[in-house]
């Protein structure tokens, strides 16, 4: 299952579109107050970086997640393995086998019919 990637942003996508407005009105413009185009141009990047960074940092997070669901499986098996090996030494009804959570067949309820 894989997470949820970030692929585009409204914002990134307007950011691009006035960016490429206020070149054409002056590639070096700077309207003060540290707001310029080159201000303008490293914040995208800055933006487009971290995207990068956080779609990389989901890959590995789901490499951890399926390494976790197979583990958990893996375990599942065993539990069941574990029980039947207790079942076929000391037997289906006895109290070793209920102490490692099966239910003894003395116990189990009778369905009438």
């Amino acid at each position: 299952m894989g997470r949820l990637r970030k692929t585009n942003s409204n914002t990134l996508k307007l950011a691009k579109a006035r960016l490429a407005g206020l070149t054409s009105i002056e590639p070096t413009l700077d309207l003060g107050g540290n707001k310029s185009i080159a201000t303008y141009k490293e914040k995208i990047e800055d933006y487009e970086t971290k995207m990068s960074n956080y779609n990389q940092l989901l890959a590995k997070l789901d490499g951890v997640y399926n390494s976790l669901l197979a583990s958990e499986q893996e375990l599942a098996a065993y539990n069941t393995e574990m029980l039947a090996a207790i079942k076929g030494i000391y037997g289906r009804d006895s109290n070793e086998y209920e102490k490692s959570g099966g239910t003894r067949y003395s116990e189990r309820k009778r369905r009438k019919i």
